[in-house]
Formats: structure tokens, sequence, C-alpha cells
């Protein structure tokens, strides 16, 4: 088992390497909504001036 942790002396590089595949997706899920949610409150504020 701990020979495939270490996958062949390249772990450190593989793993780290899948933490931030992982990551950036999360981020690629997430930063839209995010975006929606500004958009909606900013129309909301402006609906509320007129």
């Amino acid at each position: 088992m701990s020979d495939w942790w270490s996958m062949g002396g390249y772990g450190a590089y593989v793993w780290s390497s899948f933490g931030i595949a992982a990551v950036v997706l999360v981020w690629n899920m997430l930063w839209p909504y995010v975006q929606l949610r500004q958009l909606r409150r900013r129309l909301r504020q402006e609906e509320e001036q007129v």
C-alpha cells in the first residue's frame, strides 16, 4: 500500500496535482454561482432605485 501512495517516488507530485485539479474543479463549479448571486443582488438594488 505504501508503494501505491508513493507512486514510485513521484507521490508528492501526483497527489498535489490531483489536489490542485480538485480545487480548480470546485472553483469552476462555485464561481458562476457566486457571480449570479452578485448580479441578482445588483439588479435588485437597481430596480429599487427606479
